[in-house]
């Protein structure tokens, strides 16, 4: 049976997240988005993880259950240590089995540094020996580097990263079977780098709303819903387990669309490609001051394949999953109105299209058009969702912390739109 899975966002405990970010609203949007297991977040702070316990009904499988929604043990990490003369900043996601496991890992990190300033602690710790600690507590855990570009926070960042698994992991690369692409790659960027190859890459939110979560997912076939062969589906490809259970696809942003693709100074409003880059010399030719290397150049950087023009692989990898980029449903009818996501006319187009459809995966991936057509007061809508299905957009990159900007359809498309909702 298929399944969309959420595997990283944050609670209400996490800084810069919405104090709705606990689990009734976190299932509520669950339900919203079509997605079927999510990461309870942020396991290490005390006051989530009793929270967790309070609401959360353990099913003896390894999941957790509320109001039909199916939660798992996933946590982010924020290791700051110096490892060869140089800074390293790298976030780790840690899913585990059971609370029981928890309590083991949270005891050592209690040591090591401060769990209850942020649900997203930041330790003075190796991502080496965090990795140590978590498959101490129990060898069912999953290490998954988290969004493996961004400049700064990340296994391969250009500001604080490693070129390779190896240098980060050293002895402990073999129990690395599953990284995380980030909003700013996709699979089709990572295929380059053969390195990569039997890694499981997988794909999701960091949410800190509940409006952000599924904004990436992956869907997995699993033989039976349990925590076993969730760990069989994303760690069976580097681990070479013959088994039915496995990740089918992941669902992504278009990398575009994620705010460190492109190089470039946000302050001085440059955004380059890697090219322009290394033609200004790593210098923001506005400023003077260096650039923030993004993802893209970062990609082109260590990869040993060929890529096209947007910096996906020419041939896909063998026994890769696929992927399809989407955009969030509330994007896209903002778009086809020509105005912004926080409306009360985007607010009650997308409303009725979840009553209608069921939810958003459904709306953006399986719903036809002539049923869209008949549900919505704008038809750009079921446009905008069919160019999406077929990659028909238009992105203006993001760059050093600037998230990039959509276009579906032109001014003029977008100004029937506004007649429309004047008009009703």
């Amino acid at each position: 049976m298929k399944y969309i899975t959420d595997f990283h966002i944050h609670s209400k405990y996490s800084r810069a997240t919405s104090r709705d970010m606990d689990i009734p609203t976190i299932a509520q949007y669950a339900k919203i988005k079509g997605i079927d297991i999510v990461a309870t977040g942020d396991w290490t702070h005390q006051a989530w993880l009793t929270h967790l316990k309070k609401n959360l009904k353990p099913l003896g499988n390894g999941l957790l259950k509320y109001d039909n929604i199916y939660f798992i043990l996933s946590t982010e990490i924020s290791c700051i240590y110096k490892k060869g003369d140089k800074t390293r900043k790298i976030h780790n996601l840690i899913i585990a089995p059971d609370f029981k496991t928890i309590e083991k890992i949270n005891k050592k990190l209690n040591q090591i540094g401060n769990l209850k300033s942020d649900g997203r602690p930041i330790l003075g710790l190796d991502a080496k020996d965090l990795a140590k600690i978590a498959l101490n507590a129990s060898k069912d855990c999953i290490v998954i580097p988290a969004h493996i570009w961004t400049p700064w926070f990340s296994l391969f960042g250009d500001k604080s990263g490693f070129d390779t698994i190896e240098e980060c992991f050293e002895e402990l690369t073999p129990y690395i079977h599953a990284m995380e692409t980030g909003l700013s790659s996709d699979p089709g960027m990572n295929w380059r780098w053969s390195k990569l190859d039997n890694i499981t890459l997988i794909s999701n939110s960091d949410a800190h709303s509940p409006r952000k979560m599924g904004r990436e997912a992956n869907i997995l076939e699993l033989e039976k819903l349990s925590y076993k062969n969730i760990y069989k589906a994303v760690c069976g490809k580097h681990l070479k387990l013959k088994s039915n259970n496995k990740l089918i696809k992941t669902l992504e942003f278009f990398p575009q669309e994620g705010k460190y693709h492109f190089d470039g100074h946000r302050a001085c409003n440059i955004c380059l490609t890697p090219i322009q880059t290394k033609k200004h010399k790593y210098i923001c030719p506005k400023c003077k001051r260096p650039v923030t290397v993004g993802v893209m150049h970062r990609v082109d950087a260590l990869s040993d394949r060929p890529g096209n023009k947007q910096g996906s692989t020419l041939k896909k990898p063998q026994n890769a999953a696929p992927y399809k980029n989407l955009i969030p449903l509330e994007e896209i009818i903002a778009n086809s109105y020509g105005m912004g996501p926080n409306t009360k006319t985007v607010a009650k187009e997308y409303n009725n299209l979840i009553s209608n459809f069921k939810n958003e995966f459904n709306i953006l991936l399986n719903t036809p058009r002539r049923y869209l057509q008949s549900a919505v007061l704008n038809p750009n809508i079921a446009e905008g969702i069919m160019r999406v299905r077929k990659g028909k957009v238009y992105i203006s990159p993001g760059y050093d912390g600037e998230y990039g900007k959509i276009s579906i359809f032109t001014k003029q498309e977008q100004g029937f739109g506004k007649k429309q909702a004047a008009l009703f």
